[in-house]
């Protein structure tokens, strides 16, 4: 199934700024006019409420929402800061995909567009033998990837375009992150790098280059991470 309303942030690593681009996406679609949600399939390491999508609804300048409280924002919650799969099992449950598809689907119904972050990697363990990956594949979503400038990022990344490929998945957009580099010409490099890499897998996609979230608040500059969704 192939729903455009909804899209799947995921990034190269852990710590990579997912949270953060996935909020700004959302502030640019709402500064577009579009109705906007973002949910958080999993969470490790806290307890409560997502802190995720505390973050998110922070980024997009709005209170918690119906969905946050009642958990369709936010499926699993784990207080093991873990992957997944093993904060699960430590306490005592199983990760159902069906039941994080089943809230994405819920939530397409009632906003134009569905953000769905996801926990690390591509291939993260969601169980064991199951990867976010095999259920990205699945239900064939439009994935965004967030990358950087950091040691370790050229590979990673094309290792995610190759990944997507192969697995038929469309890849909707690029999102690089500027925060905490160090220097600027490795920066230039390496988003030269797989900007030219786009094309060899085929994928033709907006990058947007994202820069400290303050840069974002309360200027109407998110407006341009719309495209994204496009």
């Amino acid at each position: 199934m192939n729903n455009k309303k909804i899209f799947f942030i995921s990034g190269i690593d852990t710590g990579i700024g997912k949270t953060i681009a996935t909020g700004l996406i959302a502030r640019g679609l709402m500064e577009a006019g579009k109705k906007v949600i973002t949910q958080k399939g999993v969470q490790t390491g806290c307890v409560g409420i997502s802190e995720d999508i505390v973050k998110h609804r922070q980024l997009m300048g709005i209170g918690m929402l119906p969905e946050d409280t009642d958990g369709l924002t936010c499926q699993y919650l784990f207080s093991t800061p873990c992957s997944p799969h093993l904060a699960a099992r430590i306490e005592n449950t199983i990760i159902e995909p069906d039941k994080i598809t089943q809230a994405a689907e819920q939530l397409s119904k009632r906003y134009d567009v569905v953000l769905l972050e996801g926990a690390g990697g591509l291939f993260v363990p969601l169980q064991y033998g199951y990867t976010l990956i095999d259920y990205l594949a699945e239900r064939q979503w439009p994935a965004l990837v967030v990358t950087s400038s950091r040691l370790g990022s050229i590979n990673h990344t094309l290792a995610s375009l190759e990944a997507l490929q192969n697995r038929g998945i469309e890849l909707a957009g690029i999102i690089y992150n500027h925060h905490q580099e160090t220097e600027q010409y490795i920066a230039e490099d390496s988003l030269k790098i797989i900007s030219s890499y786009l094309p060899k897998y085929g994928f033709d996609c907006p990058i947007v280059e994202m820069y400290d979230e303050q840069n974002y608040v309360n200027s109407g500059e998110s407006i341009h991470f719309a495209s994204l969704c496009a």
